[in-house]
Protein backbone atom coordinates (compact mmCIF):
# COMPACT_ATOMS: atom_id res chain seq x y z
CA UNK A 1 0.00 0.00 0.00
CA UNK A 2 1.02 3.21 -0.52
CA UNK A 3 2.27 5.42 2.37
CA UNK A 4 3.31 8.43 0.34
CA UNK A 5 0.54 11.00 -0.29
CA UNK A 6 1.04 13.63 -2.78
CA UNK A 7 -2.86 14.93 -2.60
CA UNK A 8 -6.12 14.48 -3.54
CA UNK A 9 -7.43 14.31 -6.41
CA UNK A 10 -11.00 14.60 -8.17
CA UNK A 11 -12.11 12.09 -10.18
CA UNK A 12 -11.13 8.49 -11.49
CA UNK A 13 -11.81 5.90 -14.35
CA UNK A 14 -11.89 2.17 -12.15
CA UNK A 15 -9.29 0.09 -13.64
CA UNK A 16 -8.60 1.18 -17.25
CA UNK A 17 -5.13 0.83 -18.49
CA UNK A 18 -2.70 3.57 -20.11
CA UNK A 19 -1.47 4.32 -16.69
CA UNK A 20 -4.35 5.05 -15.23
CA UNK A 21 -6.90 7.59 -15.91
CA UNK A 22 -8.17 11.20 -14.01
CA UNK A 23 -6.47 13.15 -11.10
CA UNK A 24 -7.67 16.16 -11.84
CA UNK A 25 -7.51 19.40 -9.29
CA UNK A 26 -5.09 18.35 -6.74
CA UNK A 27 -5.51 19.36 -3.62
CA UNK A 28 -2.68 19.17 -0.73
CA UNK A 29 -3.01 20.18 2.57
CA UNK A 30 0.79 21.20 4.04
CA UNK A 31 1.77 22.65 7.53
CA UNK A 32 4.04 26.38 7.68
CA UNK A 33 4.27 29.12 5.84
CA UNK A 34 4.88 27.50 2.18
CA UNK A 35 4.05 24.03 0.57
CA UNK A 36 7.83 22.12 0.90
CA UNK A 37 6.23 20.10 -2.31
CA UNK A 38 7.27 16.92 -0.15
CA UNK A 39 4.83 13.96 -0.15
CA UNK A 40 2.50 13.68 3.29
CA UNK A 41 2.95 10.61 5.02
CA UNK A 42 0.24 8.34 6.24
CA UNK A 43 -0.22 6.66 9.47
CA UNK A 44 -3.65 5.42 8.94
CA UNK A 45 -6.46 5.36 6.79
CA UNK A 46 -10.11 3.48 6.93
CA UNK A 47 -12.32 3.60 3.60
CA UNK A 48 -16.01 2.36 2.57
CA UNK A 49 -18.23 3.33 -0.33
CA UNK A 50 -18.65 7.17 -0.62
CA UNK A 51 -16.05 7.97 2.45
CA UNK A 52 -12.39 7.91 2.96
CA UNK A 53 -10.35 9.15 6.16
CA UNK A 54 -6.57 9.10 6.81
CA UNK A 55 -4.28 10.29 9.04
CA UNK A 56 -1.11 11.86 8.52
CA UNK A 57 2.30 11.34 10.43
CA UNK A 58 2.10 15.37 10.52
CA UNK A 59 -0.67 15.72 12.53
CA UNK A 60 -3.05 16.58 9.60
CA UNK A 61 -6.48 14.54 9.58
CA UNK A 62 -8.71 14.57 6.59
CA UNK A 63 -11.95 13.01 6.02
CA UNK A 64 -13.63 13.03 2.74
CA UNK A 65 -17.16 12.30 1.74
CA UNK A 66 -18.95 12.37 -1.83
CA UNK A 67 -22.98 12.47 -2.89
CA UNK A 68 -23.35 12.55 -6.77
CA UNK A 69 -21.77 15.35 -8.15
CA UNK A 70 -20.82 16.79 -4.64
CA UNK A 71 -17.59 15.75 -2.55
CA UNK A 72 -16.87 17.44 0.59
CA UNK A 73 -13.26 17.48 2.33
CA UNK A 74 -13.63 18.03 6.41
CA UNK A 75 -9.95 18.33 7.75
CA UNK A 76 -8.87 18.87 11.83
CA UNK A 77 -4.76 21.24 11.57
CA UNK A 78 -2.16 21.54 14.19
CA UNK A 79 -2.50 24.92 15.68
CA UNK A 80 0.05 27.73 13.56
CA UNK A 81 0.33 28.61 10.08
CA UNK A 82 -1.22 26.06 7.38
CA UNK A 83 -2.43 26.28 3.34
CA UNK A 84 -3.88 24.55 0.74
CA UNK A 85 -2.03 24.12 -2.37
CA UNK A 86 -4.29 23.78 -5.42
CA UNK A 87 -2.78 22.38 -8.19
CA UNK A 88 -5.55 22.71 -11.62
CA UNK A 89 -2.96 21.43 -14.14
CA UNK A 90 -2.30 17.79 -12.35
CA UNK A 91 -3.89 14.82 -14.18
CA UNK A 92 -2.37 10.97 -14.06
CA UNK A 93 -0.11 10.41 -16.89
CA UNK A 94 0.07 13.74 -18.23
CA UNK A 95 -3.05 13.97 -19.45
CA UNK A 96 -3.60 17.75 -19.18
CA UNK A 97 -4.87 19.80 -21.77
CA UNK A 98 -5.78 23.42 -20.28
CA UNK A 99 -7.72 25.27 -17.97
CA UNK A 100 -9.42 28.29 -16.31
CA UNK A 101 -10.22 29.72 -13.10
CA UNK A 102 -11.56 32.97 -11.46
CA UNK A 103 -11.72 33.39 -7.49
CA UNK A 104 -14.86 34.60 -6.10
CA UNK A 105 -14.30 35.09 -1.87
CA UNK A 106 -13.86 31.93 -0.67
CA UNK A 107 -14.50 30.15 -3.82
CA UNK A 108 -12.39 29.08 -6.78
CA UNK A 109 -14.40 28.46 -10.09
CA UNK A 110 -13.69 27.18 -13.91
CA UNK A 111 -12.87 23.98 -15.94
CA UNK A 112 -10.28 21.25 -16.51
CA UNK A 113 -9.51 20.14 -19.73
CA UNK A 114 -7.68 16.69 -19.98
CA UNK A 115 -6.75 13.83 -22.25
CA UNK A 116 -9.08 10.77 -22.10
CA UNK A 117 -7.93 7.53 -21.39
CA UNK A 118 -5.45 6.42 -23.60
CA UNK A 119 -4.85 10.06 -24.50
CA UNK A 120 -7.30 9.71 -27.76
CA UNK A 121 -9.80 12.29 -26.88
CA UNK A 122 -10.39 15.44 -25.01
CA UNK A 123 -12.93 16.09 -21.75
CA UNK A 124 -13.71 19.01 -19.51
CA UNK A 125 -15.19 18.99 -16.24
CA UNK A 126 -16.46 22.33 -14.88
CA UNK A 127 -16.03 22.68 -10.98
CA UNK A 128 -16.97 25.41 -7.91
CA UNK A 129 -14.18 24.59 -4.80
CA UNK A 130 -15.36 26.68 -2.05
CA UNK A 131 -14.03 26.80 1.98
CA UNK A 132 -16.53 27.14 4.51
CA UNK A 133 -13.83 29.80 5.99
CA UNK A 134 -11.99 32.83 4.80
CA UNK A 135 -9.05 32.18 2.87
CA UNK A 136 -6.09 34.30 1.52
CA UNK A 137 -5.44 33.41 -1.98
CA UNK A 138 -2.32 32.98 -4.20
CA UNK A 139 -1.54 32.58 -7.75
CA UNK A 140 2.10 30.95 -8.11
CA UNK A 141 1.37 30.54 -11.87
CA UNK A 142 1.55 27.20 -14.04
CA UNK A 143 -2.69 26.68 -12.86
CA UNK A 144 -0.89 26.36 -9.06
CA UNK A 145 -2.70 28.69 -6.32
CA UNK A 146 -2.37 28.51 -2.51
CA UNK A 147 -5.39 29.01 0.02
CA UNK A 148 -4.23 30.23 3.54
CA UNK A 149 -6.69 30.02 6.43
CA UNK A 150 -6.05 31.94 9.37
CA UNK A 151 -3.89 30.65 11.71
CA UNK A 152 -6.11 29.75 14.17
CA UNK A 153 -8.13 27.75 12.13
CA UNK A 154 -8.29 24.17 13.16
CA UNK A 155 -11.16 22.69 11.60
CA UNK A 156 -11.93 23.44 8.18
CA UNK A 157 -14.10 21.86 5.33
CA UNK A 158 -13.77 22.53 1.61
CA UNK A 159 -16.54 21.66 -0.71
CA UNK A 160 -15.88 20.58 -4.26
CA UNK A 161 -19.10 20.44 -6.88
CA UNK A 162 -18.45 19.42 -10.14
CA UNK A 163 -20.39 19.27 -14.02
CA UNK A 164 -20.35 18.46 -17.13
CA UNK A 165 -22.03 20.69 -18.58
CA UNK A 166 -20.95 24.32 -17.44
CA UNK A 167 -19.56 26.24 -14.25
CA UNK A 168 -23.05 28.10 -13.81
CA UNK A 169 -24.29 24.00 -13.19
CA UNK A 170 -21.27 23.66 -10.67
CA UNK A 171 -21.85 26.98 -8.75
CA UNK A 172 -25.87 25.93 -8.92
CA UNK A 173 -24.87 22.66 -6.76
CA UNK A 174 -23.06 24.37 -4.30
CA UNK A 175 -25.61 26.11 -3.21
CA UNK A 176 -27.38 22.87 -2.47
CA UNK A 177 -27.67 22.39 1.34
CA UNK A 178 -25.28 19.45 2.57
CA UNK A 179 -23.42 18.50 5.79
CA UNK A 180 -20.29 16.60 5.26
CA UNK A 181 -22.46 13.96 7.79
CA UNK A 182 -24.99 14.28 5.15
CA UNK A 183 -22.99 13.50 2.47
CA UNK A 184 -21.45 10.39 4.16
CA UNK A 185 -25.06 9.06 5.40
CA UNK A 186 -26.90 9.83 1.65
CA UNK A 187 -23.44 8.09 0.34
CA UNK A 188 -23.44 5.36 2.45
CA UNK A 189 -27.51 4.64 1.66
CA UNK A 190 -27.34 4.87 -2.08
CA UNK A 191 -24.55 2.28 -1.73
CA UNK A 192 -26.40 0.28 -0.06
CA UNK A 193 -29.02 0.35 -1.89
CA UNK A 194 -27.16 -0.60 -5.08
CA UNK A 195 -25.09 -3.42 -3.40
CA UNK A 196 -27.72 -4.53 -1.80
CA UNK A 197 -30.12 -5.12 -5.05
CA UNK A 198 -27.89 -9.26 -4.80
CA UNK A 199 -27.89 -11.42 -1.18
CA UNK A 200 -25.78 -14.18 -1.29
CA UNK A 201 -24.86 -15.98 1.53
CA UNK A 202 -22.05 -18.71 2.29
CA UNK A 203 -18.33 -18.38 3.07
CA UNK A 204 -17.79 -15.01 4.85
CA UNK A 205 -14.68 -14.02 2.82
CA UNK A 206 -16.12 -15.35 -0.32
CA UNK A 207 -18.47 -13.10 0.13
CA UNK A 208 -16.72 -10.06 0.69
CA UNK A 209 -14.23 -11.03 -1.87
CA UNK A 210 -18.27 -10.90 -4.32
CA UNK A 211 -19.23 -7.34 -2.72
CA UNK A 212 -15.78 -6.16 -3.28
CA UNK A 213 -15.61 -6.76 -6.73
CA UNK A 214 -19.23 -6.36 -7.37
CA UNK A 215 -18.54 -2.33 -5.68
CA UNK A 216 -15.79 -2.08 -8.48
CA UNK A 217 -17.97 -3.09 -11.11
CA UNK A 218 -20.83 -0.94 -11.09
CA UNK A 219 -18.48 2.58 -10.99
CA UNK A 220 -19.51 3.03 -14.58
CA UNK A 221 -21.28 3.89 -16.51
CA UNK A 222 -22.33 7.22 -14.61
CA UNK A 223 -24.92 9.98 -14.63
CA UNK A 224 -23.66 13.67 -16.88
CA UNK A 225 -26.74 15.01 -17.59
CA UNK A 226 -27.97 17.44 -14.49
CA UNK A 227 -31.66 17.29 -12.78
CA UNK A 228 -33.22 19.74 -15.19
CA UNK A 229 -32.28 17.20 -18.32
CA UNK A 230 -29.49 19.19 -19.10
CA UNK A 231 -26.40 17.44 -21.12
CA UNK A 232 -23.18 17.59 -23.35
CA UNK A 233 -23.51 15.13 -26.22
CA UNK A 234 -19.98 13.67 -27.12
CA UNK A 235 -19.77 16.63 -29.66
CA UNK A 236 -19.59 19.45 -27.48
CA UNK A 237 -23.16 20.48 -27.86
CA UNK A 238 -25.63 21.24 -25.54
CA UNK A 239 -28.54 19.20 -25.65
CA UNK A 240 -31.64 18.06 -23.27
CA UNK A 241 -33.11 14.87 -22.30
CA UNK A 242 -35.72 13.67 -20.25
CA UNK A 243 -34.45 10.73 -19.48
CA UNK A 244 -30.37 10.41 -17.15
CA UNK A 245 -27.89 10.43 -19.55
CA UNK A 246 -24.71 8.49 -18.78
CA UNK A 247 -21.37 8.61 -19.75
CA UNK A 248 -17.77 6.69 -18.96
CA UNK A 249 -17.80 3.83 -21.77
CA UNK A 250 -15.22 1.27 -22.01
CA UNK A 251 -17.33 -1.02 -24.21
CA UNK A 252 -14.81 -2.83 -25.91
CA UNK A 253 -13.56 -3.78 -22.71
CA UNK A 254 -16.88 -4.96 -20.50
CA UNK A 255 -19.58 -5.59 -23.01
CA UNK A 256 -19.15 -9.41 -22.57
CA UNK A 257 -19.35 -9.12 -18.35
CA UNK A 258 -20.49 -6.16 -17.03
CA UNK A 259 -22.87 -4.50 -19.41
CA UNK A 260 -24.92 -8.20 -19.33
CA UNK A 261 -24.23 -7.72 -15.52
CA UNK A 262 -26.01 -4.62 -15.20
CA UNK A 263 -28.91 -5.27 -17.18
CA UNK A 264 -29.74 -8.57 -14.90
CA UNK A 265 -28.95 -6.33 -11.95
CA UNK A 266 -30.36 -2.82 -12.61
CA UNK A 267 -32.98 -3.09 -15.18
CA UNK A 268 -34.34 0.12 -14.53
CA UNK A 269 -31.23 2.08 -14.52
CA UNK A 270 -30.07 -0.12 -17.76
CA UNK A 271 -32.67 1.13 -20.34
CA UNK A 272 -31.23 4.41 -19.84
CA UNK A 273 -28.02 3.35 -20.15
CA UNK A 274 -28.13 1.86 -23.71
CA UNK A 275 -30.30 4.79 -24.46
CA UNK A 276 -27.21 6.96 -24.16
CA UNK A 277 -25.16 4.32 -26.21
CA UNK A 278 -27.81 4.83 -28.78
CA UNK A 279 -27.45 8.61 -28.33
CA UNK A 280 -23.81 8.62 -28.94
CA UNK A 281 -24.60 7.99 -33.03
CA UNK A 282 -26.67 11.05 -33.94
CA UNK A 283 -23.71 13.64 -32.32
CA UNK A 284 -20.45 11.64 -34.16
CA UNK A 285 -19.60 8.50 -32.52
CA UNK A 286 -16.17 7.86 -32.06
CA UNK A 287 -14.72 4.10 -31.74
CA UNK A 288 -12.82 5.60 -29.29
CA UNK A 289 -12.78 9.21 -28.02
CA UNK A 290 -13.44 12.29 -29.29
CA UNK A 291 -12.26 16.07 -28.87
CA UNK A 292 -15.23 17.24 -26.47
CA UNK A 293 -16.37 14.49 -24.15
CA UNK A 294 -18.33 15.54 -21.56
CA UNK A 295 -16.38 13.10 -19.21
CA UNK A 296 -13.71 11.10 -19.25
CA UNK A 297 -14.44 7.86 -21.67
CA UNK A 298 -12.17 4.97 -22.81
CA UNK A 299 -13.82 3.54 -25.61
CA UNK A 300 -17.28 2.42 -27.53
CA UNK A 301 -16.84 -0.34 -30.08
CA UNK A 302 -18.87 -3.19 -30.04
CA UNK A 303 -21.89 -0.69 -29.56
CA UNK A 304 -24.15 -2.49 -31.84
CA UNK A 305 -23.68 -5.82 -29.95
CA UNK A 306 -24.57 -4.47 -26.79
CA UNK A 307 -28.18 -2.66 -28.89
CA UNK A 308 -28.67 -5.65 -29.99
CA UNK A 309 -28.31 -7.56 -26.46
CA UNK A 310 -30.77 -4.97 -25.53
CA UNK A 311 -33.29 -4.93 -27.91
CA UNK A 312 -33.42 -8.78 -27.12
CA UNK A 313 -33.90 -8.13 -23.56
CA UNK A 314 -37.20 -6.26 -24.33
CA UNK A 315 -35.56 -2.68 -23.79
CA UNK A 316 -37.02 -0.14 -25.87
CA UNK A 317 -34.02 1.21 -28.56
CA UNK A 318 -35.19 3.97 -31.40
CA UNK A 319 -33.33 2.10 -34.13
CA UNK A 320 -34.69 3.84 -36.92
CA UNK A 321 -33.70 7.01 -35.63
CA UNK A 322 -30.08 5.71 -35.17
CA UNK A 323 -30.17 3.80 -38.48
CA UNK A 324 -27.89 5.87 -40.89
CA UNK A 325 -25.46 6.62 -38.38
CA UNK A 326 -25.12 2.88 -37.07
CA UNK A 327 -25.00 1.70 -41.09
CA UNK A 328 -22.36 4.31 -41.35
CA UNK A 329 -20.42 2.86 -38.82
CA UNK A 330 -20.21 -0.49 -40.19
CA UNK A 331 -18.91 0.89 -43.28
CA UNK A 332 -16.01 2.01 -40.79
CA UNK A 333 -15.65 -1.73 -39.57
CA UNK A 334 -11.71 -2.63 -39.59
CA UNK A 335 -11.05 -5.59 -41.61
CA UNK A 336 -7.24 -5.20 -41.67
CA UNK A 337 -5.88 -7.33 -38.93
CA UNK A 338 -6.83 -11.04 -37.88
CA UNK A 339 -8.13 -9.71 -34.56
CA UNK A 340 -10.26 -6.76 -35.82
CA UNK A 341 -11.93 -9.04 -38.59
CA UNK A 342 -13.82 -11.24 -36.40
CA UNK A 343 -14.52 -8.37 -34.42
CA UNK A 344 -16.18 -6.48 -37.17
CA UNK A 345 -18.03 -9.50 -38.15
CA UNK A 346 -19.48 -9.85 -34.80
CA UNK A 347 -20.62 -6.41 -35.09
CA UNK A 348 -22.36 -7.21 -38.86
CA UNK A 349 -23.97 -9.86 -37.40
CA UNK A 350 -25.43 -7.80 -34.59
CA UNK A 351 -26.78 -4.77 -36.74
CA UNK A 352 -28.01 -7.67 -39.05
CA UNK A 353 -30.28 -8.77 -36.05
CA UNK A 354 -31.07 -4.96 -35.43
CA UNK A 355 -32.11 -4.45 -39.05
CA UNK A 356 -34.06 -7.94 -38.43
CA UNK A 357 -36.10 -6.29 -35.73
CA UNK A 358 -37.61 -3.51 -37.35
CA UNK A 359 -38.49 -5.45 -40.38
CA UNK A 360 -35.52 -4.68 -42.89
CA UNK A 361 -35.05 -8.23 -44.26
CA UNK A 362 -33.05 -7.70 -46.78
CA UNK A 363 -30.54 -5.62 -45.66
CA UNK A 364 -30.51 -7.72 -42.40
CA UNK A 365 -29.92 -10.91 -44.81
CA UNK A 366 -27.10 -8.61 -46.45
CA UNK A 367 -25.09 -8.16 -43.43
CA UNK A 368 -25.27 -11.38 -42.04
CA UNK A 369 -23.73 -12.64 -45.17
CA UNK A 370 -21.12 -10.08 -44.92
CA UNK A 371 -20.62 -11.37 -40.98
CA UNK A 372 -20.41 -15.18 -42.06
CA UNK A 373 -16.97 -13.67 -43.95
CA UNK A 374 -15.55 -14.65 -40.82
CA UNK A 375 -15.02 -17.73 -41.45
CA UNK A 376 -12.23 -16.66 -44.80
CA UNK A 377 -10.09 -14.52 -41.81
CA UNK A 378 -10.45 -17.24 -39.34
CA UNK A 379 -8.99 -20.06 -41.96
CA UNK A 380 -6.08 -17.55 -43.00
CA UNK A 381 -4.71 -16.76 -39.64
CA UNK A 382 -6.78 -18.64 -36.81
CA UNK A 383 -6.79 -22.45 -38.53
CA UNK A 384 -3.19 -23.69 -38.49
CA UNK A 385 -2.06 -23.86 -35.00
CA UNK A 386 1.73 -24.98 -36.46
CA UNK A 387 3.29 -21.42 -37.04
CA UNK A 388 5.73 -20.51 -34.82
CA UNK A 389 3.99 -17.07 -33.91
CA UNK A 390 0.61 -18.00 -32.41
CA UNK A 391 1.54 -17.92 -28.69
CA UNK A 392 3.27 -14.50 -29.04
CA UNK A 393 1.23 -11.20 -27.65
CA UNK A 394 0.99 -9.01 -30.59
CA UNK A 395 1.51 -11.45 -33.35
CA UNK A 396 0.15 -10.63 -36.83
CA UNK A 397 -0.54 -7.25 -34.77
CA UNK A 398 -3.57 -8.31 -32.37
CA UNK A 399 -4.28 -6.09 -29.59
CA UNK A 400 -3.42 -7.60 -26.28
CA UNK A 401 -3.74 -11.31 -27.25
CA UNK A 402 -2.67 -14.44 -29.06
CA UNK A 403 -3.57 -16.20 -32.02
CA UNK A 404 -4.54 -18.86 -29.84
CA UNK A 405 -7.04 -16.55 -27.79
CA UNK A 406 -8.64 -14.92 -30.54
CA UNK A 407 -9.40 -17.91 -32.43
CA UNK A 408 -12.68 -18.16 -30.00
CA UNK A 409 -13.80 -14.96 -30.78
CA UNK A 410 -16.60 -16.08 -32.65
CA UNK A 411 -19.42 -15.90 -30.26
CA UNK A 412 -22.35 -15.70 -32.94
CA UNK A 413 -21.49 -18.92 -34.74
CA UNK A 414 -20.23 -21.44 -33.18
CA UNK A 415 -21.77 -24.04 -35.34
CA UNK A 416 -19.66 -22.33 -37.82
CA UNK A 417 -16.59 -22.79 -35.93
CA UNK A 418 -17.17 -25.95 -34.69
CA UNK A 419 -16.86 -27.23 -38.11
CA UNK A 420 -13.84 -25.07 -38.83
CA UNK A 421 -12.24 -26.35 -36.39
CA UNK A 422 -12.64 -29.97 -38.14
CA UNK A 423 -15.79 -31.39 -35.93
CA UNK A 424 -17.14 -31.47 -33.00
CA UNK A 425 -13.69 -34.23 -31.68
CA UNK A 426 -11.05 -31.99 -33.17
CA UNK A 427 -12.94 -28.93 -31.58
CA UNK A 428 -12.68 -30.61 -28.00
CA UNK A 429 -9.42 -31.70 -28.89
CA UNK A 430 -8.51 -27.85 -29.17
CA UNK A 431 -10.45 -26.67 -26.03
CA UNK A 432 -8.50 -29.07 -24.29
CA UNK A 433 -4.79 -28.06 -25.43
CA UNK A 434 -5.98 -24.42 -25.01
CA UNK A 435 -6.60 -24.99 -21.22
CA UNK A 436 -4.82 -27.93 -20.11
CA UNK A 437 -1.83 -25.91 -21.20
CA UNK A 438 -2.85 -22.83 -20.02
CA UNK A 439 -2.75 -20.67 -23.20
CA UNK A 440 -5.66 -18.36 -21.73
CA UNK A 441 -5.44 -15.19 -20.74
CA UNK A 442 -7.45 -13.86 -17.56
CA UNK A 443 -4.80 -10.52 -17.71
CA UNK A 444 -7.06 -9.26 -20.37
CA UNK A 445 -10.01 -10.10 -22.35
CA UNK A 446 -9.82 -11.04 -25.85
CA UNK A 447 -10.86 -14.87 -24.91
CA UNK A 448 -12.43 -13.62 -21.29
CA UNK A 449 -15.72 -16.14 -22.48
CA UNK A 450 -13.63 -18.75 -24.17
CA UNK A 451 -14.81 -21.81 -21.63
CA UNK A 452 -18.18 -21.17 -22.61
CA UNK A 453 -17.78 -22.59 -25.73
CA UNK A 454 -17.28 -26.26 -23.72
CA UNK A 455 -21.03 -26.60 -24.12
CA UNK A 456 -20.33 -27.27 -27.44
CA UNK A 457 -17.91 -29.89 -27.34
CA UNK A 458 -18.15 -33.65 -26.62
CA UNK A 459 -17.49 -32.55 -23.04
CA UNK A 460 -19.71 -29.99 -21.98
CA UNK A 461 -19.49 -30.10 -18.34
CA UNK A 462 -16.12 -28.85 -18.42
CA UNK A 463 -17.59 -25.43 -19.06
CA UNK A 464 -18.43 -25.71 -15.81
CA UNK A 465 -15.40 -27.13 -14.10
CA UNK A 466 -13.45 -23.91 -15.92
CA UNK A 467 -15.60 -21.68 -14.70
CA UNK A 468 -15.17 -22.72 -11.04
CA UNK A 469 -11.65 -23.08 -11.40
CA UNK A 470 -10.89 -19.56 -13.13
CA UNK A 471 -12.77 -17.56 -10.53
CA UNK A 472 -11.53 -19.01 -7.17
CA UNK A 473 -9.08 -21.91 -7.71
CA UNK A 474 -5.03 -21.48 -8.63
CA UNK A 475 -4.10 -20.89 -12.12
CA UNK A 476 -1.41 -20.36 -14.04
CA UNK A 477 -0.98 -17.23 -16.09
CA UNK A 478 1.75 -16.81 -18.77
CA UNK A 479 0.33 -14.17 -20.54
CA UNK A 480 0.40 -10.92 -19.15
CA UNK A 481 -0.28 -7.12 -20.74
CA UNK A 482 3.50 -5.92 -20.89
CA UNK A 483 3.18 -8.54 -24.18
CA UNK A 484 5.35 -10.75 -21.91
CA UNK A 485 5.38 -14.87 -22.05
CA UNK A 486 6.70 -16.93 -19.22
CA UNK A 487 8.58 -14.14 -17.59
CA UNK A 488 7.56 -15.14 -14.10
CA UNK A 489 4.42 -16.90 -15.17
CA UNK A 490 1.71 -16.01 -12.13
CA UNK A 491 0.77 -18.74 -10.31
CA UNK A 492 -2.09 -18.31 -7.32
CA UNK A 493 -5.71 -17.52 -7.86
CA UNK A 494 -6.86 -14.50 -9.86
CA UNK A 495 -9.24 -12.76 -7.54
CA UNK A 496 -7.93 -11.73 -4.24
CA UNK A 497 -9.81 -9.42 -1.04
CA UNK A 498 -7.10 -7.42 -0.94
CA UNK A 499 -5.31 -4.14 -2.66
CA UNK A 500 -3.18 -5.86 -4.98
CA UNK A 501 -6.41 -7.97 -5.93
CA UNK A 502 -5.19 -9.47 -9.46
CA UNK A 503 -3.03 -10.84 -11.77
CA UNK A 504 0.42 -8.64 -12.60
CA UNK A 505 -0.50 -6.18 -15.22
CA UNK A 506 -4.35 -6.93 -15.51
CA UNK A 507 -6.12 -4.24 -15.60
CA UNK A 508 -9.82 -3.91 -14.30
CA UNK A 509 -11.28 -2.46 -17.24
CA UNK A 510 -14.01 -0.22 -16.24
CA UNK A 511 -15.36 -3.44 -14.46
CA UNK A 512 -14.81 -5.98 -17.06
CA UNK A 513 -13.12 -8.22 -15.02
CA UNK A 514 -14.79 -7.96 -11.62
CA UNK A 515 -18.34 -8.16 -13.38
CA UNK A 516 -17.00 -11.98 -14.62
CA UNK A 517 -16.22 -13.05 -11.43
CA UNK A 518 -19.33 -11.43 -10.39
CA UNK A 519 -21.73 -13.54 -12.71
CA UNK A 520 -19.73 -16.79 -11.80
CA UNK A 521 -20.85 -16.37 -8.43
CA UNK A 522 -24.37 -16.19 -9.20
CA UNK A 523 -23.97 -18.67 -11.45
CA UNK A 524 -24.10 -17.53 -14.34
CA UNK A 525 -22.34 -16.49 -18.11
CA UNK A 526 -23.57 -15.21 -21.34
CA UNK A 527 -23.69 -17.24 -23.88
CA UNK A 528 -22.97 -14.55 -26.64
CA UNK A 529 -24.38 -11.13 -26.07
CA UNK A 530 -26.76 -10.09 -27.99
CA UNK A 531 -28.20 -13.36 -27.62
CA UNK A 532 -30.16 -13.58 -24.20
CA UNK A 533 -29.06 -16.38 -22.87
CA UNK A 534 -26.78 -17.99 -19.60
CA UNK A 535 -25.22 -20.65 -18.92
CA UNK A 536 -25.48 -22.07 -15.48
CA UNK A 537 -22.50 -22.97 -13.64
CA UNK A 538 -22.42 -23.89 -10.13
CA UNK A 539 -22.74 -20.64 -8.13
CA UNK A 540 -20.43 -19.89 -5.56
CA UNK A 541 -22.62 -19.37 -2.70
CA UNK A 542 -25.17 -21.53 -0.91
CA UNK A 543 -28.32 -19.20 -2.12
CA UNK A 544 -28.13 -16.31 -4.31
CA UNK A 545 -31.50 -13.64 -4.60
CA UNK A 546 -31.22 -10.93 -7.08
CA UNK A 547 -33.83 -7.91 -6.40
CA UNK A 548 -36.64 -7.40 -3.62
CA UNK A 549 -40.68 -8.37 -3.03
CA UNK A 550 -42.10 -10.23 -5.85
CA UNK A 551 -40.14 -9.79 -8.25
CA UNK A 552 -36.60 -11.36 -6.74
CA UNK A 553 -35.52 -14.45 -8.47
CA UNK A 554 -34.19 -16.81 -6.20
CA UNK A 555 -31.21 -19.81 -6.43
CA UNK A 556 -30.61 -21.72 -3.96
CA UNK A 557 -27.78 -24.89 -4.02
CA UNK A 558 -28.66 -28.17 -2.55
CA UNK A 559 -25.84 -30.28 -1.08
CA UNK A 560 -23.25 -26.78 -1.60
CA UNK A 561 -19.90 -27.56 -1.07
CA UNK A 562 -16.73 -24.74 -1.46
CA UNK A 563 -15.28 -26.88 -3.93
CA UNK A 564 -18.70 -28.27 -5.94
CA UNK A 565 -18.09 -28.06 -9.35
CA UNK A 566 -20.62 -29.61 -11.29
CA UNK A 567 -24.17 -29.48 -11.75
CA UNK A 568 -26.41 -32.72 -11.02
CA UNK A 569 -29.57 -31.14 -11.88
CA UNK A 570 -31.20 -27.83 -12.47
CA UNK A 571 -35.03 -26.91 -11.34
CA UNK A 572 -36.84 -23.56 -12.61
CA UNK A 573 -40.01 -22.51 -10.60
CA UNK A 574 -40.72 -26.01 -9.51
CA UNK A 575 -40.27 -27.95 -12.50
CA UNK A 576 -37.16 -29.65 -13.61
CA UNK A 577 -35.06 -28.77 -16.88
CA UNK A 578 -33.08 -30.97 -19.02
CA UNK A 579 -30.65 -28.72 -19.32
CA UNK A 580 -28.34 -26.22 -18.25
CA UNK A 581 -28.82 -22.39 -19.45
CA UNK A 582 -31.97 -20.27 -19.54
CA UNK A 583 -33.44 -17.12 -21.14
CA UNK A 584 -33.13 -13.28 -19.99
Amino acid sequence: LAKEIFGFTHNRFEGVGCQGSGGILLVKPFLGAEDDHKPLLKQAEHAAPGFYEIELKNGIKASFAVNKQTGIHHYTLPAGQKGFSIDLGHTFNNAFVGEEHRIAGTALKGWIEAKTTCHVGNYKVYYNLSFNQPVEWKELGKHQLVAVPANGVQELELRVDISSVSTEYAVKSSKVKLSFEAAKVKSAKAWDELLSVVEVKGDAQRERLFYSLLYRTIQSPYTISEPDGAYRAVNGSLQKSQQPRYHGWAIWDNYKTQLPLLSILYPERYGDMVGSIANLYPYGKKDFAGRQEPSNTVRSEHAMVVLLDAVKKGYQIDFPAIKDSVLAEAGRLDFTKPDKALEACYDLWALAGLLKSTGDQAQAEHYLDKAITYKKFWLKDFKDLSRNDVDRMGARSLYQGTIRQYRWAVPFDVKGLVELAGGQQAFTDQLDDFFDHDYFNRANEPDLQSQTLYIASNTPWKYQSWVHKLAVDTVIQHYFNDNSRGIGSFIDRIYKNEPKAYIRTMDDDAGAMSGWFVLAGIGLQPACVGAPVYYLNVPLFESITIGKGNKAFRIEVKNFGPDQAFIQRVSLNGKLLDRTWITH
